[in-house]
């Protein structure tokens, strides 16, 4: 006899939710963790993106809370999420599911002022999806009290680990209540998280569904098919889980370049823009704190790196791939110097296979586009609509941007 919802769940509202969100039988992952999380078991799983996770921990989460419908004491359910747009996907899940139910839901990542925050706690909540950062800012102000807290979720814990939040879990550990339930949900099982798990769970139920992924290839060129806008999110996360120091990254406009080296700051990663808007004392700054490592990551446009010469500099990051394909060979060309190993990271775009194309043929290679676990493109999504771009055109406004910026630097 098939597994369906109806046999898992027993609340009218979520199932309702649920056949609002098409689903039509549950996948291994929720068939395999509701009935466990439902009768109150540590649960570690292991699952990809894109299997349901999600839903298979937020649905008995919720169902336990609408049973019990006592008198709000605070925060019951706690999900910890390594990426704040994780975070803002998982409260989105937990929003759908919960609709019908009178469960309050809160929001808490870093970023964005926190006084908004403070007030949606104040109103009071009893599931609260965050970051660890941000997570510890409320509990050292005194805004967050989790004494109440039945259960914890962590969320790609993997990579949580991966973006160096092992003491953060610490210190989250120490305002909880020992007796709880917790969830731990994996891409991977390695030795990081198996330690991780001893110090977390009792008596786990482990659920493996898929295969393990390999590690990416250890090539020169790799490029990283992408949607739009989860492309600074993708790139934070290489950066950080990866450990790199050092990294330039290239972008087309100097606005570009200014609003990434922005967000990536909000993401943790210390970074600065160097562009022709920039005074010569401004960019002297940036690079001399670039070479001597007080910054991580220097976004530049195409004619402000030409003067950039680091001997050690290890990796090249095309944020947006440039429109003549010959400018590509100059930017992977920063690094590799010396007999030095070096690694160029190209983060592509649907909309900008072309440039791809154009980039191929001048270096008569095939580079292989690749998707990394967690953030693989959406197909079923279209990209937002753009003013079509006229190639010809777009090549040839580049190079005159290009030659005349130099020789007006020169």
């Amino acid at each position: 006899m098939p597994i369906t919802f109806q046999s898992l769940l027993t609340n009218k509202s979520l199932l309702k939710a649920v056949v609002e969100q098409g689903y039509t039988e549950p996948t291994p992952i929720q068939q395999q963790s509701i009935p466990y999380i439902l009768n109150n078991r540590d649960v570690m799983a292991r699952a990809q993106t894109g299997t349901g996770k999600t839903a298979a921990f937020a649905l008995p989460l919720l169902q336990r809370l609408s049973a019990q419908r006592q008198a709000n004491q605070g925060i019951k359910v706690l999900v910890l999420a390594p990426t704040r747009e994780l975070a803002q996907q998982v409260f989105k899940s937990f929003e759908y599911y919960g609709k019908y139910t009178e469960i309050s839901m809160a929001l808490a990542y870093g970023g964005v002022s926190i006084k908004p925050q403070i007030a949606a706690l104040n109103a009071g909540a009893e599931v609260l999806i965050a970051t660890p950062g941000r997570l510890l800012d409320h509990l050292v102000n005194g805004s967050l009290s989790l004494q109440y807290l039945e259960t914890i979720v962590f969320d790609e814990a993997d990579r949580m680990l991966d973006m160096g939040f092992k003491d953060e879990i610490t210190r989250i550990l120490q305002c909880i209540p020992e007796q709880r339930q917790t969830l731990l949900f994996s891409a991977t099982f390695d030795d990081a998280i198996l330690q991780l798990s001893h110090k977390l769970l009792e008596d786990p139920h482990r659920i493996e569904i898929d295969e393990r992924n390999s590690a990416a290839s250890d090539v020169e060129q790799i490029v990283y098919t992408v949607d739009e806008d989860r492309k600074r999110e993708l790139l934070s996360y290489v950066i950080g889980s990866k450990n790199w120091q050092q990294v330039l990254i290239f972008t087309r406009t100097k606005q570009a370049a200014d609003e990434l080296a922005k967000e990536m700051c909000k993401d943790g990663i210390k970074a600065k823009s160097l562009h022709g808007d920039k005074s010569q004392g401004a960019r002297d700054k940036v690079l001399a704190d670039f070479k001597s490592g007080k910054i991580r990551a220097l976004v530049a446009t195409d004619v402000a790196a030409r003067g950039i010469d680091i001997v050690d500099l290890g990796y090249v990051v095309n944020y947006e791939l440039p429109y003549v394909a010959e400018d590509y060979v100059h930017r992977i060309g920063r690094t590799g110097r010396a007999g030095k190993n070096g690694l160029a990271l190209s983060l592509v775009s649907p909309s900008e296979e072309w440039l791809l194309t154009a980039i191929e043929k001048v270096i008569d290679e095939r580079l292989l586009q690749q998707w990394l676990p967690g953030y693989e493109p959406d197909l079923t999504k279209k990209e937002a609509p753009k003013r079509a771009v006229n190639k010809k055109k777009a090549r040839s406004q580049a190079l005159q941007k290009r030659n005349g910026a130099t020789r007006r630097k020169r």
